[in-house]
C-alpha cells in the first residue's frame, strides 16, 4: 500500500484537484463531503485532517461494503430501493465541495442482481446531481475523486497488489517530491490543446481503428474540456457532442465494471444517434439493461481522447478511472453513453435550460457509462468549409 508520504502527497493532489474544479473559492466553514469505500480509510484520515486543518468543515460518508450493497438490492423492496433519507436534498443544496475515494472491495458482487433494480435506484438519486450540477455550474461547488488499491482491484487487474499500487503511485506522480507542480505543467499544457481544438469550426469528427468507424458531430457552442482537477489522474481532453449527429460502430476493447458487474467486447452500433444494435462478449444482459434505463441512456453524452505523452499508464487497471485516461502506446479515446456535460457549452451552463439543452442536443439521462478503446487510430475533423485535418494519432494530438 502507499507509505505516510505518499498519503500525503495524495492529499496534496486532492486539494489540488478540488480547488482547481471549482470556479469560485473555497472559504474557511466550507462544508465538504468525503465519501470512500471502507478500505482506503488509511487516506480518507489524512484528507481529513487536511480539511480540518484547511478550515473546512467536513462531512465523512463511508460507503456500503460488498456484502450490504448486495443485501441492498437483492432485499430492498420498490420503495426501499427509491428512498431518499431526510435531509439529504438539504445537505446537498449545503455543500461546497466533494472528494470521493473509489476503494472497492469488490468488482462483481452484483453479478446476479437485477440490472433493472440498479438502474431503478440510479434514476432515484438523479435530482441530487442535478443540486450539485446547478451548484457547481454558478461556483458554490466543486468535486474531485480519485482511487485506492485493493485486493480485487489487483486481481481483476491481474497484478500483486504491490505491482497495482506502484500504478497508481506512478499516474498520480506521487513518486515526484512536488506532484502538485507536475499537475500544475499538464494542466497548463492541456489548457493550450483544448484551445486549439474549440477554436477549430468542427462540423464532424470521424474516428477510425481496427474495430471502429465512428461518426460525431461536437455540435454548435460547444468547447473542449478536460485536466480540470475533477479527476485524479486525469489526462483526458474531451466534449460532449450534439448527440443527434452519432453515427457509425464503436467498439471498446477495454473491459468494463460498474455495478457489481463485468462487461467487455463492446460493440455499440449508432444510427440518428441511437444505439441500434448492442453487444458485448461477456455481460451484454446487464450492456442492454444499462442502456434502457431511461430514454438518454442509448445516446452519447461525451467523446474524449487522452495524449499518451501525458499519462503513465500503461496497464489495464480495472477502474474506469484510470482506464479512460489510459497512455501506453496508443493513447485512448473513450464515448460515455448517457449524461452529456453542460460545462461543454461555450457560454454559462448556468444559462441552459431545459429547452435550449434540448436545443443543442446535450444529452440527458441518469446514466454515465465510460467505454474504452485502446486500439491504434488516427481522428479527422472535417470542418465547416469541406477541408479535413487530422486532429489525433500515433497515441497523441496534433499540436
Amino acid at each position: 500500500m502507499l507509505t505516510d508520504l505518499q498519503r500525503q502527497r495524495y492529499a496534496d493532489v486532492l486539494w489540488w484537484g478540488l480547488k482547481t474544479a471549482r470556479q469560485g473559492r473555497f472559504r474557511k466553514g466550507d462544508v465538504i463531503s468525503l465519501r470512500f469505500g471502507l478500505p482506503a480509510l488509511p487516506l480518507a484520515e489524512v484528507v481529513f485532517d487536511r480539511l480540518l486543518d484547511l478550515g473546512f468543515n467536513p462531512v465523512v460518508r463511508p460507503l456500503l461494503n460488498a456484502a450490504m450493497e448486495r443485501s441492498f438490492y437483492q432485499r430492498a423492496d420498490n420503495r426501499q430501493l427509491v428512498f431518499m433519507p431526510p435531509g439529504e436534498p438539504e445537505l446537498y443544496g449545503r455543500l461546497n465541495g466533494s472528494i470521493f475515494i473509489h476503494a472497492p472491495e469488490s468488482l462483481t458482487h452484483l453479478r446476479e442482481a437485477d440490472p433493472r433494480r440498479i438502474g431503478r435506484a440510479s434514476v432515484a438519486r438523479k435530482p441530487l446531481k442535478e443540486i450539485l450540477d446547478r451548484r457547481e455550474q454558478a461556483g458554490e461547488f466543486g468535486w474531485t475523486l480519485c482511487a485506492w488499491p485493493t485486493a480485487d482491484l489487483a486481481a481483476k487487474a491481474d497484478m500483486p497488489e504491490a505491482d497495482y499500487s506502484r500504478q497508481i503511485v506512478r499516474a498520480c506522480f506521487l513518486d515526484r517530491r512536488d506532484p502538485v507542480a507536475r499537475w500544475q505543467e499538464i494542466h497548463r499544457a492541456a489548457a493550450s490543446i483544448k484551445r486549439w481544438l474549440t477554436s477549430l469550426p468542427v462540423k464532424t469528427l470521424h474516428i477510425a481503428s481496427a474495430h471502429t468507424d465512428l461518426e460525431v458531430r461536437p455540435g454548435e457552442n460547444r468547447r473542449w474540456l478536460g485536466v480540470s482537477g475533477h479527476n485524479i489522474p486525469s489526462f483526458e481532453i474531451f466534449v460532449s457532442p450534439d448527440w443527434r449527429g452519432t453515427r457509425g460502430v464503436y467498439y471498446a476493447d477495454q473491459p468494463a465494471y460498474r455495478s457489481g458487474n463485468i462487461v467487455s467486447g463492446v460493440r455499440l452500433s449508432f444510427a440518428r444517434g441511437r444505439v441500434v444494435e448492442a453487444t458485448a462478449e461477456q455481460g451484454e444482459a446487464f450492456l442492454r439493461a444499462q442502456l434502457a434505463m431511461d430514454p438518454g441512456a442509448c445516446r452519447i453524452g461525451e467523446f474524449s481522447l487522452t495524449d499518451r505523452r501525458f499519462s503513465r499508464i500503461n496497464r489495464f487497471m480495472a477502474n474506469t478511472l484510470f482506464d479512460e485516461n489510459f497512455g501506453g502506446r496508443h493513447g485512448n479515446c473513450h464515448i460515455a453513453v448517457g449524461a452529456a456535460y453542460l460545462d461543454a457549452y461555450d457560454g454559462n451552463p448556468a444559462d441552459l435550460d431545459a429547452a435550449r439543452r434540448k436545443a443543442l442536443g446535450f444529452n440527458d439521462s441518469a446514466l454515465h457509462w465510460d467505454l474504452v478503446n485502446t486500439e491504434a487510430k488516427r481522428v479527422s475533423a472535417r470542418l465547416k468549409d469541406g477541408r479535413t485535418v487530422v486532429i489525433y494519432e500515433n497515441g497523441r494530438f496534433a499540436r
